[in-house]
This record gives C-alpha cells, structure tokens and sequence, in this order.
C-alpha cells in the first residue's frame, strides 16, 4: 500500500486482537483499520464465497490499468452472477447448527 493510503481490513479471528503484541502493532501502524466480523456469523461464509468467486474468475491473474476499469470488470461480474443467481439453501439441519453453536461457545468458555 503506497505510504499514506488508509487500509481497511475485515477479519475473522475471533479474540485475536485482544492478545498484547496484536494491541501494540495496532499502535505501531494508526493507518490500518480492522473490521472484526462478529461471532456466530455464519451466514457471512456466503458472502466470502461470492468473493472468492470474483477473485478466482475475474480478478486472478488480470491486470487493470485503472480504478475505473477496475470497477468496470467487478461491475460486469456482479451483473453477470445476479442474471443467473440462485437462491443460498441451507442444507443443515437447524438443530445441528444449533448444537454445534453450544459446543463451540462451550469451548471458548474454557478458554478465558
């Protein structure tokens, strides 16, 4: 990233920016700016998914020689995957989502 230039990150480690070295680096680097995801945000795997799927067909391995045709090329993905979009389907049962959420908070109850 050019000197500058704020950076806007979104992440998902749960507690990871609560560790001492993580708070430091923080104060180390005021430009960047951390976006947690919130815990039990499951459904946020279909998002990521959407943008693995930008990444891998469209802005892999191409070279853009400006913002605008950048945004062009995104522009033209989004189009192009909500004339042929699909409705997400949970596959899960609810109860084993629900179960699976008791035993992860369990843990980490555990651990702090």
């Amino acid at each position: 990233m050019p000197a500058g230039k704020l950076v806007h990150a979104i992440v998902d480690n749960y507690a990871v920016h609560k560790h001492l070295k993580v708070i430091q680096w923080f104060g180390r680097h005021p430009r960047w700016t951390f976006h947690f995801t919130p815990t039990s945000a499951s459904w946020l795997d279909a998002v990521e998914g959407f943008f693995a799927k930008l990444t891998k067909r469209r802005l892999k391995r191409c070279v853009f020689h400006s913002l605008v045709s950048l945004q062009a090329a995104i522009n033209r993905f989004v189009a192009d995957a909500n004339a042929e979009r699909r409705p997400f389907r949970w596959t899960k049962n609810p109860d084993a989502i629900i179960a699976a959420v008791r035993r992860g908070h369990q843990a980490l109850d555990s651990i702090h």
